[in-house]
């Protein structure tokens, strides 16, 4: 007989219930419902376009930088040809890429290693975390919830002083994540192409990829094994990719939301079908050498999509490295863009700690005519059907009684409160 077992999700931004539904003794099918919403769409329509910038950081308290960029960007598609300078956006995009980091050190330590029954100092993770936030405080005037990115640049100056701060506490998180996650040199990290050297290492990395291994865990919560990447910068570039074929041109037109029965989620799909977005997705199409590897051992599963994330960190230490080096603080901030057209529309789009999070804004007549947030948990956590399943609900299916199903389900890094805006 079947049976359908409810379970609470916590220690999530927000609340999500799983229903497992089994079939003797594997789970056959799982409904993902997010019970809670706040309607920030919809609180927008008919504001001051400006009103935008205040509210949408506020979807979130976990990576609400993400949306203020997004919203930035949107507002100044609206433009016919806002240029702003090489600064303002190499800031932009130092304060975002912070903001993933300290994202990828807490979910990391806090979700999936007291998932895997192991241990650490919890200095290993604060560390990390109180310096990226001290990083984007300098650089954006406060943190969390600031508001410092506006159409045509950014807010304020900023200092010598101010930038060796970042550039002095940069170099003490590099330092911690070669002495804590993986005791290995960082360039020599990136090039890493087998998954023995790794494990050949100490750190905390190594210790949770070899209990997954040891638990023989390493296949479980396999999907679709297709994934999508909208936001592009000189890290990440945009595509999609379907075993072993990728295609970069991704068209907004195609990309079709749908409510779900029972949630205040909603599905969101392109062409028609589940894409997976986030660590893993970027890894893919950027053919990052050891999170490839684990992909070819053992697909889109839980250890490649957990090792992704991770493996994400020193790429983008290095990246940010080369943004800090490379600013110019003689530079003008912020450019004026003049007024906002009355009849306008305009995308913004950012690579989000959990994936691809894309704003579309509709102006007329001055004011906001229509707001559309789609979040990376959408594409992730999306429910679908017995017979068409979303991501998460095909990683969970086919799980047996005693398997991590709440470590298949947080390897994606749940986010309800993204995910019902």
């Amino acid at each position: 007989m079947a049976e359908v077992r409810l379970e609470l999700i916590e220690k999530i931004e927000g609340e999500a219930q799983v229903r497992y539904h089994y079939e003797k003794d594997h789970i056959d099918f799982a409904e993902i419902l997010f019970l809670t919403g706040r309607g920030i769409e919809r609180i927008l329509e008919g504001r001051d376009p400006w009103d935008a910038l205040a509210i949408n950081p506020r979807v979130c308290g976990i990576c609400g930088h993400a949306h203020l960029i997004a919203t930035v960007r949107a507002l100044e598609d609206c433009y016919d040809d806002l240029q702003v300078s090489a600064k303002a956006k190499q800031i932009r995009e130092l304060t975002l890429a912070f903001e993933v980091l300290q994202n990828h050190f807490k979910w990391f330590y806090l979700t999936i290693l007291p998932l895997l029954e192991l241990k650490a100092p919890m200095e290993r993770v604060l560390e990390p975390s109180r310096l990226l936030g001290e990083m984007i405080a300098l650089l954006a005037g406060q943190y969390p919830h600031n508001s410092y990115a506006i159409p045509g640049g950014i807010s304020g100056e900023i200092t010598p002083v101010e930038l060796l701060g970042v550039r002095e506490r940069h170099q003490r998180i590099r330092k911690h994540f070669q002495e804590s996650v993986i005791h290995v040199d960082l360039e020599q990290f990136v090039r890493c192409d087998r998954i023995e050297t790794m494990l050949e290492r100490e750190g905390d990395l190594p210790r949770a990829m070899q209990r997954i291994l040891d638990w023989g865990w390493e296949r479980l919560g396999r999907s679709h094994d297709r994934f999508i990447v909208f936001g592009s910068n000189d890290l990440f570039e945009a595509g999609k990719s379907i075993g072993t074929r990728l295609r970069r041109h991704l068209d907004l037109r195609y990309l079709q939301e749908s409510p779900i029965q029972g949630s205040r989620a909603r599905r969101v799909l392109y062409r028609g079908r589940s894409y997976e977005t986030g660590p893993l997705a970027r890894a893919m199409l950027l053919k990052t050498p050891l999170t490839r590897e684990a992909h070819r051992r053992y697909g889109d599963s839980l250890f490649s999509r957990i090792l992704a994330r991770v493996c994400e960190i020193p790429r983008l230490l290095r990246y940010t490295e080369s943004l800090i080096g490379s600013i110019d603080l003689s530079e003008p901030a912020w450019v004026d863009p003049g007024p906002l057209p009355v009849e306008a529309e305009g995308v913004g789009i950012v690579e989000a700690a959990r994936g691809s999070l894309i704003h579309q804004v509709r102006v007329g007549e001055g004011k906001i005519q229509k707001y559309r947030i789609v979040t990376p948990t959408q594409w992730n956590l999306g429910n679908g059907s017995r017979e068409d399943p979303g991501v998460a609900q095909a990683a969970l299916i086919g799980l047996r009684r005693g398997d991590p199903a709440e470590l298949v389900f947080k390897s994606f890094d749940v986010c309800s409160v993204c995910t019902t805006k």
